[in-house]
């Protein structure tokens, strides 16, 4: 499946202010909602994900068509850290762990904010990183022949 990159980008937006009203307010409720977003985009696909939607439906029709298209995979494994992270934010907020709380917030800001402001998406990063080191289809090795020659 192939996205709009743009679209990636004013998502990331959303997540950067979202998550940056987080670390203003300590709010595991707000997190937790952020984690559900990354949620629906990792599991549903970037095409069903709440911020997705608003981009496809209120801003693209007045951008016009995307010069390229990008493939999805890499946006979409980038949905997965956040979520991970976020849920990692959330469990510590609701522990009392306040600072790894903070920490994951704010590692998920950073991410977002690089993403919005520069095109830069770590999640997306490593994912090729990933897909370089464990190839899609890892071929299992023929076994050789006997080289006994036979007297």
């Amino acid at each position: 499946m192939r996205i709009d990159p743009r679209g990636q980008r004013f998502s990331a937006a959303l997540s950067a202010v979202v998550l940056a009203a987080v670390l203003v307010t300590g709010s595991a409720w707000l997190l937790a909602a952020q984690a559900v977003v990354f949620g629906v985009g990792t599991v549903l696909g970037l095409s069903y994900a709440p911020y997705g939607l608003i981009y496809r439906w209120l801003v693209r029709p007045r951008l016009g068509p995307p010069r390229e298209m990008e493939d999805a995979a890499p946006p979409r494994f980038s949905q997965g850290v956040g979520l991970v992270v976020s849920i990692i934010g959330v469990i510590a907020y609701a522990t009392g762990l306040t600072p790894l709380g903070m920490a994951a917030a704010a590692a998920a800001f950073a991410a977002a904010f690089l993403n919005a402001a520069f095109g830069l998406c770590l999640g997306c990063e490593m994912y090729v990183i990933i897909r370089r080191i464990w190839p899609r289809q890892q071929k299992a090795a023929t076994p050789e022949p006997d080289k006994e020659v036979a007297a």
